[in-house]
């Protein structure tokens, strides 16, 4: 049908941050590789907040980067205001965010994509797949009938997309972009488990309009750290976001029109994020706060727009501009665009594999919203662990290999790999977004050891160039020699008497005085001029080494045993009802999830630790 492609290796659907990591990440393994998006000039688009990171997505970031992914590098060229959130509390949830000008981040992507050799980015719409005992292309609107061995979707909130505004809506993705029509019937065809769920963004106003006097000031922090293992330093313009309040008035406006909410009047179907609620639901579910928290982010250095975090509303627009008047600073306003809630198709992730490929469709993996996730770095881990299977897939079908290599994080390895089994584990109802509470061995998955847990996984693979390999072997050596520098240097008298927090450690070492939670690393620091002369990423590496030393013994004791159950290999063929002393309930939901492991059958909600035992002695 029409013309035809037949010799790309991978084919990637959709230019959001799942697509740009998915479709790099084939690439740079050397495969022939296709983005197609509906819209070029959106690649990279950030269709909500104009920021990158924060608690755990953060750490997510620079996952990506040590991998050798995009996000990092994006983020740091693009950045206009960093800070370290949680600072005040312990390293395992401290975690970088950054305020990215919104159309340079979207330029410098495209321009990634665009500049990658074996990388072919092409604009069209995709409707359908090309499939018989495995996926072998796809179908777009124009009809193009365009050949792959290997495919993922990255679709973001474009697969049947539907906007609300109040009364209006319409078949959209995004305000202004159509929606992508056809792909989500293929697929509920095809026999996927197909759903829908929602989200929405706030509205932005023009900075001009501000009455910046009843506003509070929100500086940065005024060392920016780049989020890139490869960045040294960051050396851009900082500027700084702005705090606001809603009203009583705001929200006696809200519960008078909320009828005329989509949310309230049955319009839209989709689950809602539930950590990230709407302004009429925060007033509705919450009716004894006063007041809720408002924050104005530029979108840019070149815009005059603000985003309004906090403020997202699928309220007709005149019930948007009324309550706005309310919000103080905000009198004079200008809205440039509206609030808007968007609904969509994904896919149940219980149906893929923990390589993200389907299990339905061999040389099919998915990656993004289309799971059930919520956020760009949610996004952009899926897609580079899509992108990587999906180069891995090609290359053994191109070899004519029935077994291939399949690249999967585990738990203790990554927030990706928390991320990624419980979706593929425990499947998901609403839009999936990634906390520190979720992760077992946060303290292992710091922000700051991300290079050390990843890099050389993602080089053996074919991803990570040498050079990676190389600046990881060096940071590692300045802080083994910086800790074997405190192990030794002893703590005399007089540096005691004149440091009260070293009062107490007169004649122990740097490393032994580290350990005291009352005494901090400046204080150390002070000690010897060549200390101060290791680069600060060091420093700090060296200095939670030695103070969490014990705690991390212990988790990595604990992960040694989630690593047995994790090795052994459940065959994806496994009869589980030849395992005597299974109920028919567990037996289900094994057969539902097929797990890959021992360890992913012990996480599957409803089954027992008998159950696991009996499934172990049956393996074995």
């Amino acid at each position: 049908m029409g013309f035809r492609y037949t010799d790309y290796d991978v084919i990637v659907v959709g230019g959001g941050h799942a697509g740009i990591e998915a479709a790099l990440a084939a690439a740079r393994m050397g495969q022939k590789t296709m983005l197609i998006t509906q819209t070029l000039d959106s690649i990279g688009r950030l269709s909500c907040n104009p920021s990158i990171g924060g608690i755990s997505k953060g750490n997510i970031v620079r996952e990506i980067d040590a991998l050798g992914g995009e996000m990092g590098l994006l983020a740091d060229a693009t950045m206009i205001q960093y800070r370290l959130l949680n600072r005040s509390r312990g390293p395992a949830v401290q975690a970088p965010r950054v305020q990215a000008d919104k159309f340079r981040y979207s330029l410098l992507a495209k321009q990634a994509l665009e500049l990658e050799p074996n990388l072919h980015v092409y604009q069209d719409t995709v409707i359908d797949l090309i499939a018989d005992s495995r996926v072998r292309g796809v179908r777009t609107s124009r009809g193009r009938d365009i050949g792959a061995r290997a495919v993922v979707l990255t679709t973001g909130t474009f697969m049947e997309g539907k906007i609300f505004i109040g009364e209006y809506e319409a078949p959209h993705g995004r305000l202004g972009e159509i929606a992508a029509q056809g792909l989500g019937s293929a697929l509920r065809r095809m026999g996927f488990a197909v759903g829908r769920l929602k989200t929405g963004t706030p509205p932005r106003i023009l900075s001009s309009t501000v009455d910046y006097s009843l506003l509070e000031r929100q500086d940065g922090d005024p060392e920016p750290m780049p989020f890139s293992f490869s960045s040294d330093q960051v050396d851009r313009p900082m500027v700084p976001c702005w705090l606001t309040y809603t009203s009583a008035d705001t929200h006696r406006i809200i519960q008078e029109n909320i009828h005329r909410s989509p949310l309230y009047s049955g319009k839209i179907q989709g689950v809602g994020p539930r950590y990230c609620p709407s302004i009429e639901d925060k007033v509705v579910r919450f009716a004894e706060r006063e007041r809720h928290q408002l924050f104005l982010e530029p979108e840019g250095l070149e815009t005059e727009e603000l985003y309004i975090n906090g403020l997202s509303s699928s309220l007709p627009e005149e019930v948007q501009d009324s309550f706005m008047r309310t919000i103080p600073g905000l009198a004079d306003a200008v809205v440039t665009r509206p609030s808007y809630a968007v609904e969509y198709d994904y896919m149940d992730p219980m149906q893929l594999s923990p390589d993200l490929e389907t299990r339905r469709l061999p040389g099919l993996f998915t990656a993004g919203q289309i799971n059930g996730t919520s956020g760009y770095e949610e996004a952009g881990g899926q897609g580079i662990i899509a992108g990587i299977n999906a180069a891995l897939s090609s290359r053994a079908v191109a070899a004519g290999e029935s077994e291939r290599q399949h690249f999967v994080l585990s738990r203790s390895e990554a927030y990706i790999g928390v991320m990624i089994d419980d979706l593929v584990t425990l499947g998901t109802k609403e839009p999936y977004r990634m906390f520190t509470a979720r992760a077992e061995y946060r303290l292992k998955l710091r922000h700051d050891t991300a290079d050390e847990r990843l890099t050389a996984k993602s080089w053996e693979i074919g991803l990570r160039r040498p050079e990676a390999l190389d600046r990881l072997r060096k940071k590692l050596e300045l802080r083994d020699g910086l800790t074997a520098q405190w192990d030794a240097r002893r703590i005399t008298t007089a540096e005691g008497s004149a440091t009260p927090s070293l009062a107490k450690h007169i004649g122990k070492t740097c490393a032994e005085a580290l350990r005291d939670p009352l005494v901090p690393v400046e204080d150390i620091l002070s000690l010897e001029a060549s200390f101060k002369s290791f680069p600060p990423a060091v420093r700090t590496a060296a200095e939670l080494e030695i103070r969490y030393e014990h705690y991390i013994d212990a988790q990595d004791r604990r992960i040694d045993k989630l690593k047995k159950m994790d090795d052994t290999k459940i065959p994806s063929d496994f009869d589980y009802s030849g395992v005597s002393g299974l109920s028919k309930e567990s037996m289900n939901k094994l057969k539902d999830v097929r797990p890959a492991t021992l360890g992913q059958a012990s996480r599957i909600s409803g089954i027992r630790a008998s159950d696991v035992m009996l499934l172990m002695v049956h393996l074995r």
